[in-house]
């Protein structure tokens, strides 16, 4: 069954939000969010890694960038910065939480997220400023903005905090035995029916996929993930902003596929 069609998902933030708005305010501790933009190093190819640093309160999290069946993803806007001509994002292997019901995937405690910034001018000085909403949530969920800077040093030497979250990436699908992925779409309605089938070894007892596309702007239901022998398959429905079928290049398609134990594997790209 597809979950949380645009519409419900769109009332389950609002009465997210209409909680926020009743809890009183001594009920937000006063540290909920702390968040800094670690300098990093310039890396042997040129571009500049740095890293998002966030420190939680106590019972609260954040969501990764595909937050499950509630809750809503980071955004970024890099508007303020200087010299920069790309950022690519290396999310660390996130926590799975059920909570009444739904799944939701995230972090909590700390999160340190790497952030390789591709400089305009590889010769010029760079400066990172960026604005981030998050969600932040114990019982409730706290929309949050945060604002954050750095000037890097080019002539920095490696920042281990950086370094430990990149050993923390998910697995790639060689590395788990991924030998082929297969993608059909279906017109709906209103977009499209995704089936992803993966030939891949189980990675755990409770397998579940997470099904993107490059284009945040299209809304994408949990996927139903069943499992015969080593064949994965996961079903998602992809709604875009005009609630029209649409043309997918399959290229841009990225499965996430979370094992239960702890094991996650990415794969990029599906054919036909």
């Amino acid at each position: 069954m597809i979950k949380n069609p645009p519409l419900l998902a769109s009332l389950a933030l609002g009465f997210n939000l209409a909680a926020v708005a009743a809890a009183a305010a001594q009920d937000m501790p006063a540290n909920m969010i702390e968040a800094e933009l670690r300098g990093g190093w310039r890396t042997e190819s040129g571009s500049q890694m740095t890293a998002l640093h966030l420190r939680l309160a106590p019972g609260w999290k954040t969501y990764w960038r595909a937050p499950g069946e509630a809750g809503f993803p980071p955004n970024f806007d890099w508007g303020g910065s200087d010299n920069v001509g790309g950022v690519a994002y290396h999310w660390p292997i996130p926590e799975v939480f059920e909570l009444n019901g739904m799944r939701t995937i995230g972090y909590s405690d700390e999160l340190v997220l790497p952030i390789e910034v591709r400089p305009a001018d590889p010769d010029a000085p760079i400066h990172l400023e960026a604005q981030i909403d998050l969600g932040v949530c114990e019982e409730i969920c706290v929309p949050v903005s945060v604002d954050v800077a750095t000037e890097p040093d080019r002539n920095a030497t490696i920042d281990p905090m950086i370094r430990a979250a990149l050993a923390l990436q998910p697995e790639r699908s060689d590395e788990a035995g991924i030998t082929s992925v297969r993608c059909a779409a279906e017109p709906i309605g209103d977009g499209l029916r995704l089936t992803a089938g993966l030939t891949m070894p189980p990675i755990g007892p409770e397998e579940f996929a997470v099904i993107e596309l490059a284009d945040r702007n299209v809304w994408i239901s949990s996927a139903d993930t069943h499992r015969d022998g080593d064949e994965l398959s996961a079903v998602a429905d992809l709604v875009p902003p005009n609630a029209q079928p649409f043309a997918l290049d399959r290229s841009s398609v990225r499965i996430t596929v979370f094992g239960g134990t702890g094991r996650v594997v990415e794969h990029q790209g599906c054919e036909g």
